[in-house]
């Protein structure tokens, strides 16, 4: 009777150890989870943007890397509309995927997923719509260069045949 207890702190102590060790191991470790060339495929997004769309209407959006550089934090501002926004996007590795949350001052709240591949980010999503139809959302990344891109926002009504351009906003960068 009296072994057990000691057996107890034992295995207790073991199974702590090991833990312990696990956790060293990682964070020593030289590759880390967001150092990959996939994990940077939305580092040109990164920086101070002056924005405009309907040739007249103006906005910015401020874009930094955080959280170990893991996380792209957005900072979206239509100051005229009093429309702002923030999102946040991450790589998943084990879907090889990007993943992006948006949330802005009207209460939406609206998650994508998407790639980067020919030279274009796209991010997207699909829901029901207020009349049982099925929406599809995307968003385009394109024409990318040091100093500006093209940001275009889409919708489809007919499981993505179609897309009809809703949003078409110019991004050139803040030169500080």
């Amino acid at each position: 009777m009296r072994y057990r207890p000691l057996l107890f702190y034992v295995v207790i102590s073991f199974c702590l150890s090991v833990a312990l060790q696990s956790v060293s191991a990682q964070s020593d470790s030289t590759d880390k989870p967001c150092s990959t060339p996939e994990a940077s495929r939305f580092d040109f997004w990164i920086g101070k943007w002056d924005l405009t769309w309907d040739d007249s209407l103006k906005g910015t959006n401020i874009i930094t890397k955080e959280l170990d550089g893991c996380v792209i934090h957005e900072s979206f501002s239509d100051s005229l509309a009093k429309f702002y926004g923030r999102s946040y996007s991450v790589f998943n590795p084990t879907k090889g995927v990007w993943q992006q949350t948006w949330v802005d001052n009207s209460g939406n709240y609206m998650d994508f997923v998407g790639i980067f591949e020919n030279e274009k980010m796209t991010l997207g999503r699909s829901f029901v719509g207020p009349k049982g139809k099925t929406v599809m959302q995307r968003m385009i990344f394109s024409n990318i260069s040091d100093s500006s891109l093209d940001w275009s926002w889409e919708s489809s009504l007919d499981g993505g045949k179609n897309w009809k351009q809703n949003w078409l906003i110019h991004y050139e960068r803040t030169i500080e």
